[in-house]
């Protein structure tokens, strides 16, 4: 069976240090609060520099009633965002908002 893609939603997401280790979380101006998690490939913090942005497709999501966290399909292309262009995105999201 394939994935639900309805369940998915574009979000901007960015690479930082927590303590040594990096991690992914999501952009500030969204939905999603910046402490959720963000479960992707592993390329996303071995392959880019800390800070890099990226847009991905992430679905909101929890692992048998764990807390919740954003999963981003392993499979997706990866898709690095500029300053500019993240801060577009946020703002086109500010504005789409009820």
């Amino acid at each position: 069976m394939g994935r639900d893609l309805s369940a998915y939603r574009e979000v901007a997401v960015e690479s930082f240090d927590d303590r040594g280790t990096v991690r992914v979380r999501p952009m500030v101006g969204q939905a999603y609060h910046p402490l959720l998690r963000v479960q992707c490939a592993r390329a996303f913090v071995t392959d880019y520099p800390v800070g890099t942005r990226f847009l991905v497709h992430a679905k909101l999501t929890d692992r048998l009633g764990g807390p919740p966290f954003l999963y981003v399909y392993h499979g997706d292309p990866v898709v690095v965002l500029t300053t500019a262009q993240a801060s577009k995105f946020l703002a086109e999201f500010r504005r789409g908002r009820i």
